[in-house]
Parts: C-alpha cells; sequence; structure tokens
C-alpha cells in the first residue's frame, strides 16, 4: 500500500525533524506552499521543536538576574 502524501509528509518526515523545504523537494514541489497543503503540524511537532528551541538557546546564553 502505497504511502498517502499526507501521511508520507507529516507522519514520515516533519515528525521526524525533516525541514518543510526539504519534505517539499521530495516530494517533487517547486514551492513549498504547495508541500503546506499536504504537511500539517502536529501538537507533537510544536512541542518537540520548542523543546530543541529551548536546549540551543540554554546551551548560548544564560541569564544573569
Amino acid at each position: 500500500i502505497p504511502l498517502e502524501r499526507h501521511t508520507f509528509a507529516t507522519t514520515v518526515t516533519l515528525t521526524q525533524g525533516v525541514p518543510l523545504e526539504t519534505v517539499s523537494k521530495m516530494l517533487g514541489h517547486t514551492r513549498v506552499d504547495t508541500t503546506q497543503i499536504y504537511a500539517k503540524v502536529t501538537n507533537e511537532k510544536i512541542d518537540a521543536d520548542t523543546k530543541r528551541l529551548d536546549s540551543k538557546i540554554s546551551e548560548r546564553f544564560t541569564i544573569a538576574i
């Protein structure tokens, strides 16, 4: 059974950390906005990205109080 474009774009790639621009190229799209039709950002993806960003920020900056 072939993967649907929605499943591939969302579950297989985006939720695994593949950037939207890369997913766009993988799907053969010339425009990222076309990919956005298929790829949905899930709450889990937002949570993982937020945690990753927080970790990177805390590695580079310290807050002096």
